[in-house]
């Protein structure tokens, strides 16, 4: 399953679980005064841990990276529409909140939301 390059415009590095190399596709979008910061699974381009998986630790890697906030941004993982037959695989975006407890917060985007996001 190859992902698209319209997801994402970099590909970026991080340092997975166990500290394994991990890809993912990133995309930041400035819009009406807010940051987006889309990381986009990379399925069988991705060697190491899932976007999902590494949660707060990759988000913050690529605030630091990038010279933002975590408490500045909004975070949404996306799984791209591969064309497969199976639904797990179509394209969906779900805004994580992160907060001081280790589980995230995930909620689903509607397809409104997301389309007013790259309009």
């Amino acid at each position: 399953m190859k992902v698209s390059e319209t997801y994402y415009t970099e590909i970026f590095d991080f340092k997975g679980q166990w500290d394994i190399l991990s890809k993912c596709g990133l995309k930041i979008i400035e819009k009406e005064g807010k940051t987006y910061v889309i990381v986009t699974e990379l399925y069988q381009d991705n060697p190491g841990t899932s976007v999902t998986y590494a949660g707060k630790s990759l988000a913050l890697q690529i605030c630091e990276a990038k010279g933002l906030s975590l408490l500045n941004i909004i975070y949404l993982e996306c799984t791209p529409d591969t064309n497969s037959l199976l639904s797990f695989y179509d394209e969906q975006y779900f805004e994580v909140i992160f907060n001081d407890t280790p589980q995230a917060n995930y909620r689903k985007w509607s397809l409104e939301e997301v389309k007013n996001l790259f309009n």
